[in-house]
């Protein structure tokens, strides 16, 4: 992986090498639709990056903020991809708790193993009469 020393990366590029996203197109769409922004503001995709940028990305509903550490325009291994930048403690607490909270919704419903039987059905119509009236 080639890192620069000095000098600037542009958003999108370091996004993607950064293993925020897959892609580079979609690392771009994520910043034109204000999923990224640089320092507080908005940014566009050409915007050049530089160490000690703080940036606030939205991936899919999770939240992350960090400080750029280092400039890449490669992608590499996921262990070299985590040196490029430093996450806040605070941005991993809501995050945690937001993987937690999506844990206990899902904890609670469980899928019927199969279609219901003949009671079943007609105590599944008897309840959809009391919800007309």
């Amino acid at each position: 992986m080639e890192t620069e020393t000095a000098g600037s990366v542009r958003l999108d590029l370091w996004l993607w090498a950064a293993r925020f996203f897959k892609t580079r197109s979609l690392a771009r769409a994520a910043v034109e639709s204000g999923k990224v922004e640089v320092d507080g503001q908005r940014a566009k995709p050409a915007r050049s990056v530089r160490v000690g940028n703080a940036l606030r990305i939205d991936r899919a509903g999770e939240l992350f903020e960090v400080e750029v550490r280092a400039l890449s325009d490669t992608r590499g291994p996921a262990p070299v991809a985590r040196k490029l930048y430093a996450e806040s403690e605070a941005s991993l607490k809501a995050r945690e708790e937001l993987r937690a909270t999506r844990a206990a919704e899902r904890a609670g419903y469980r899928a019927p193993e199969g279609k219901p039987d003949k009671r079943a059905r007609r105590l599944i119509r008897a309840l959809g009469d009391i919800d007309a009236l």
